[in-house]
This record gives C-alpha cells, structure tokens and sequence, in this order.
C-alpha cells in the first residue's frame, strides 16, 4: 500500500528545497546563455545519468524553444549541443581515453574560447565532469555547474553554480529539470522581450459522466 504521508512529504520537500534557491546563480546562468545566444557562441551541456537527459532536454529547448514559434524564419539561433548525445563519439573516447575524458575530447574538438559549458552532476564529483571544467578553463570557456548535495569539487571549478542542497538523487535531478525549463524561460524573455504571467494553481478539473 502507498503511503500517503510519504507522497506529502515528498512534494513538500520539493517546495522547501525550491523556496531556497538562491536565485542569482539561476539568473546568472540565464545571463550568461542569453550572451552566448547574443555573441554567437555555442553553449556545451553535460552530464550522466538523468543528468544527461536533463542536458539532452536543455539543449533541444535552448535550441528549438529560444528559436520561438517562427523559428525557420529566425535570424539568430542559440547553438546548444549535448556532450552525451552522440553514442559512437562517446563510446569510441571512452573506449580509447577512459570515461573520465568523453566530455572534455569532445570539447577539444568542437569548443572556442568565450563558449559555454554547462555541466549538471547531482553529486558535483562525476570524474568526466570535473574533467570537462578543467579543460574548459583551459580552451578560455566560460563555466556554469548546476549540482546537488554538497556540491563537490565541480562548486570550486566553475565560474557559476546553482546548488540544489539535497542529498537525494531523485529530488536533487528532478529540481534541476525546473531550474532548465525556468532558464530558458528567462533566455526567451531577454531574446524576445516576452514575459510570463503570474503563476497560480489552475482550478480542480471535474470529470463529469465518467466513471
């Protein structure tokens, strides 16, 4: 049987954990997006696990989202690629290299200075991660870690970070899922000068006649 305290005390979690950010960080890595967008810049995401789908979800929106509803007709697009998105590139560094270099091989080839990397690692300690950041700084990139728990050694390497303080996993990943989307809305307002509307939780839905 499912607990329902447990699912009450999860989502308060979850709000208590949101209602501490510390914003600056989240409107600075929007910042430094927008710039890169701005620069023509290409903006690099990495991550592993669910972290890599949170970056393979952020780059497609920073792509395609930012674009805006008539994105063929766009004069400027934002370049966001994922580092694990291409298998058999990630595969062939981490056969001959070690997993520890996926990520930064792959900025070698691809990256310029003044570029973006955005790494996303739960635990802030992911080997290819920190790996990723060191080579960063050396290509002359600039550097944004969203990360939970204590937020390891990626809080000391990069030149932003967003600190989700959770030590779970799950919260931890699904708190950085938001922190993408709320990004991106802040990159799409400073590139379109849309705003939001204030949020409210929309009225309980009634199924009528179903049973």
């Amino acid at each position: 049987m499912i607990d329902s305290n447990f699912t009450k005390d999860y989502l308060r979690s979850i709000a208590g954990i949101l209602d501490q950010l510390d914003l600056e960080p989240i409107q600075t890595s929007s910042r430094m997006l927008l710039q890169a967008y701005q620069t023509g810049k290409t903006v690099f995401i990495a991550g592993n696990g669910g972290s890599a789908a949170i970056a393979s979800h952020l780059a497609c929106d920073l792509e395609k989202t930012v674009a805006g509803p008539r994105a063929r007709r766009a004069a400027r697009r934002l370049r966001a690629v994922s580092l694990s998105d291409n298998l058999a590139t990630l595969t062939a560094w981490a056969n001959d290299e070690g997993y520890e270099n996926v990520f930064s091989e792959r900025l070698r080839a691809h990256a310029d200075p003044e570029d973006v990397l955005l790494v996303i690692s739960s635990s802030g300690n992911s080997p290819n991660v920190l790996e990723a950041l060191r080579t960063a700084r050396e290509l002359g990139m600039r550097t944004i870690a969203w990360v939970g728990f204590g937020g390891g050694e990626a809080m000391r390497l990069s030149e932003c970070t967003v600190h989700v303080a959770i030590d779970d996993y799950g919260m931890a990943e699904g708190i950085h899922g938001v922190i993408a989307h709320l990004v991106t809305d802040m990159v799409v307002q400073g590139v379109r000068g849309a705003q939001r509307p204030s949020y409210v939780p929309s009225a309980p839905r009634i199924a009528v006649g179903v049973k």
